[in-house]
């Protein structure tokens, strides 16, 4: 009896093990490939519970969902001879689950001649555009300050970054599922993430850039200096011209003022000659009366004839 228990239980052992190997599932977001020795017997695509043999057939799955591959940064010289770094990544399915195992046998490997294939793809059409393509940013400054970055643009009005891109995913498509290396699997993006200049010559780039921009200042700080020796200029021979213009009429009102003085003072003279006389007498005492001066004159002067005869006029005797 209790031998009879103890290869009851082996042999239940046994049927759970044989189960266990038969039995396999497969999830709605993977493949499974079936192998006997290392050869292909089959391969699932559908989801569920499905059988195999026993022991000497192995399932490999691989997974049915969008994979990302990040291409290792690499230094690429564009049209005009200037390297660039280039970080860039890739998106790729498995389309034929059992050519991708012939092919490559594993995501890592799929991954590693992906990333040479996108980079070789990469390299040939970096090197036939300009770095402002394969920036593809046009840098705009507003009139009030804002700086906007807007997409370059080819002549066919394209975005120059995303036609470089979709050249380079078809290039990349064409390489992974020809005759001669048919992975089975469909590269469905290809983005760079970064496109900046080598470490080595940042500084060097720097330099330049700081140089330009030297220059541009000097150019502005002339064209400003030069406007304001043009402003200066104009200013001062605007003020040269109002204080001319100021002193010609000062001195023709002073001309007119002195004219309508003579005028004035002719005219009262022919009026009143007696009292022209009295009046430069007048002026004469107040000059020479005021100073400590001895002045000796006959009584008879004409300069003393209003002190003798306040009327100044000459007595004539009776007759």
């Amino acid at each position: 009896m209790r031998k009879f228990t103890i290869g009851l239980a082996v042999g239940l052992v046994v049927i759970l093990i044989g189960v266990t190997q038969a039995l396999f599932t497969v999830d709605e977001t993977q493949f499974a490939v079936v192998t006997r020795f290392g050869d292909i017997q089959r391969s699932v695509t559908n989801p569920g519970l499905n059988f195999k043999s026993p022991l000497v057939e192995q399932v490999t799955r691989f997974d049915k969902r969008l994979l990302r591959v990040d291409v290792p940064p690499a230094s690429m010289p564009d049209k005009e001879s200037q390297f660039l770094e280039i970080d860039a990544y890739t998106r790729y399915r498995i389309v034929d689950p059992e050519k991708f195992w012939r092919r490559l046998r594993d995501e890592s490997t799929a991954a590693n001649r992906i990333s040479n294939i996108v980079i070789s793809e990469i390299r040939q059409r970096v090197a036939a555009s300009t770095r402002e393509d394969i920036i593809g940013g046009v840098i705009t400054k507003l009139s009030d300050g804002t700086v906007v970055v807007e997409a370059r643009k080819a002549a066919d009005d394209y975005d120059t970054r995303a036609a470089l891109m979709n050249k380079v995913l078809a290039g990349a498509n064409a390489a992974v599922t020809s005759q001669a290396n048919d992975y089975g699997i469909s590269i469905h993006d290809v983005r760079i993430k970064r496109a900046d200049f080598p470490t080595a010559v940042e500084q060097t780039v720097f330099n330049r850039m700081r140089t330009e921009r030297d220059v541009q200042a000097k150019k502005y700080r002339a064209d400003g200096e030069e406007e304001y020796l043009t402003i200066s200029a104009d200013v001062d021979r605007q003020t040269t011209i109002i204080r001319a213009d100021a002193d010609m009429q000062s001195n023709e009102l002073r001309g007119e003022g002195e004219a309508k003085a003579i005028r004035i003072f002719a005219s009262a003279l022919e009026s009143d000659p007696e009292f022209f006389a009295f009046r430069r007498s007048l002026e004469a005492y107040t000059k020479f009366l005021t100073q400590n001066t001895t002045v000796v004159l006959s009584a008879d002067n004409d300069l003393f004839q209003y002190l003798q005869n306040p009327a100044g006029r000459t007595e004539t005797p009776e007759q």
